[in-house]
């Protein structure tokens, strides 16, 4: 039986880790999944690609090798261009041509992540964060689970809980992106935090 592990993590650089650190340990694009919207060097994902609005899949963003070197960008209605690569990309692509209701929250919960955590990890996208996914048999997603906990991935439950001390309930599909100054002032905040 399939399982589905998910990790969030602030820095982008990180998020490329964890994905060079699974395909050296195995695991296959088929396997691994990344998003996101935001870099580490300040730039949004439909600024690195120059895509347009209303594009469902954009430019490749070499620059890795692996799955890292597929890098595509995919608009997403609302949110607008993610970075996305390996299977994920294929789901959102889904996602942007509208065929899953609520783009993120649709493509996660196809790919097997549960709608609470589906809406956390989409909020966190949204808010500039970055998601790796793994989706594997048990044995295998045991393996990747320490994988992805060995480069100190966003704590999901003290994210929720400080989400939802701000007021957020749930990831509305309508709500846009963060800027890069918004993602950049809410990094700040959970570093004091």
């Amino acid at each position: 039986m399939a399982r589905t592990v998910s990790k969030l993590f602030d820095s982008y650089s990180q998020a490329q880790r964890a994905v060079e650190s699974l395909e050296q340990a195995g695991f296959s694009s088929a396997e691994v999944g990344l998003v996101s919207r935001y870099r580490d060097d300040n730039t949004l994902a439909d600024e690195a690609s120059g895509t347009t609005k209303g594009a469902t899949a954009g430019a490749v963003l070499g620059g890795g090798t692996g799955l890292l070197a597929a890098l595509g960008v995919i608009a997403i209605p609302g949110i607008g261009p993610l970075v996305a690569a390996g299977v994920l990309a294929t789901t959102l692509v889904g996602a942007a041509g509208g065929s899953l209701v609520g783009g993120l929250i649709g493509a996660f919960t196809d790919y097997g992540i549960n709608e609470e955590d589906a809406h956390l990890y989409s909020e966190a996208v949204r808010r500039g964060s970055s998601l790796v996914t793994v989706r594997t048999d048990e044995a295998r997603a045991s393996k990747a689970e320490a994988i992805l906990n060995r480069l100190k991935p966003i704590d999901a439950t003290q994210r929720r809980e400080a989400y939802v001390k701000s007021g957020w309930s749930k990831y509305d599909p309508a709500s846009k992106g963060y800027t890069a100054e918004e993602i950049r002032k809410e990094r700040e905040r959970y570093l004091r935090g």
